[in-house]
């Protein structure tokens, strides 16, 4: 009988930042345990259209299937990048990109992976923020917005992630929220979900963050109850640069990302390791919101 590695995984990582040379010799180092792994790639691969092609291109040749979401690092328009596409206009490149290489986006059918864990439907989702997440005493988004800007803590998006033709990110994530939302009602209601998207879908794991004013840039209340409703055994996520595992509503919520060198170098756990997200791993901690 095959043993569990012969039979393949479904493993995620996430936050590559391959424009640093020290993610970048990480994301080459980077192999699958077995040639039927799947690997989700949960956004911010990098800055740059060329990079992003460059990581995802070597690593669709080593795993069978990659499922990658955008992160914001990716929709940026950098002065650097020769690629000046703004908006839905980039992502559409992306998703462009993508599919040549053979890598599953948002905008394709969702795979099934049904391999040990399995069956469960892979949705990989790109549904971006709405400034929702306030901390307590900010009821506007101007109110958190003028915070931000006082203390320092201001998102990049704020002058690289342009929403175009949106007049607003909020409003591209509304729109995103109700085509995704319709998407996963009208899935087979027999199949659990695995629910992928750049940035969390609860708001629990921004509960940690240093500087709680950020969390504006982190998601959206729109999400809440997405996994519960749409039956997720898991909800993979980055952004944070955070990684760890929680649990809410008895659902395990992975954050999956490498982070910036200067971050993953103070950590005890080596660097570049993909997170075994199906089957599910064994003694996983339940730390419970």
């Amino acid at each position: 009988m095959l043993g569990e590695d012969a039979e393949g995984s479904l493993v995620a990582i996430s936050d590559l930042h391959v424009g640093y040379a020290e993610n970048r010799a990480l994301v080459e180092a980077l192999r699958p345990d077995s040639p039927r792994d799947w690997l989700i790639v949960a956004g911010d691969v990098a800055d740059t259209v060329a990079d992003v092609e460059w990581a995802l291109g070597l690593l669709a040749r080593r795993y069978e299937t990659v499922i990658w979401v955008p992160g914001n690092h990716e929709l940026w328009s950098p002065p650097a990048d020769p690629v000046t596409l703004r908006g839905v206009a980039r992502y559409r490149l992306l998703v462009e990109r993508c599919r040549a290489l053979g890598v599953v986006t948002p905008e394709d059918d969702y795979p099934v992976w049904r391999g040990p864990g399995g069956p469960a439907l892979v949705a990989p989702l790109f549904l971006l923020y709405d400034y929702s997440w306030r901390p307590p005493g900010f009821d506007t988004r101007e109110a958190a917005l003028a915070e931000a800007y006082r203390s320092g803590i201001v998102c990049t998006d704020e002058f690289l992630l342009h929403p175009d033709p949106y007049p607003s990110r909020q409003e591209w994530c509304a729109a995103r929220l109700d085509e995704t939302a319709r998407r996963l009602a009208a899935r087979d209601p027999e199949l659990p979900t695995v629910l992928v998207n750049h940035w969390p879908l609860d708001r629990h794991p921004t509960e940690v963050l240093r500087y709680p004013i950020f969390a504006q840039w982190c998601g959206t209340d729109g999400t809440a109850d997405w996994h519960r409703r749409f039956a997720a055994r898991a909800v993979v996520y980055g952004h944070l640069h955070i990684p760890r595992t929680t649990w809410r509503d008895g659902v395990r919520f992975e954050e999956v990302s490498v982070g910036y060198p200067r971050e993953w170098r103070q950590r005890a756990v080596p660097p570049g390791r993909v997170r075994r997200i199906l089957p599910a791993p064994q003694g996983v901690p339940r730390t419970a919101w």
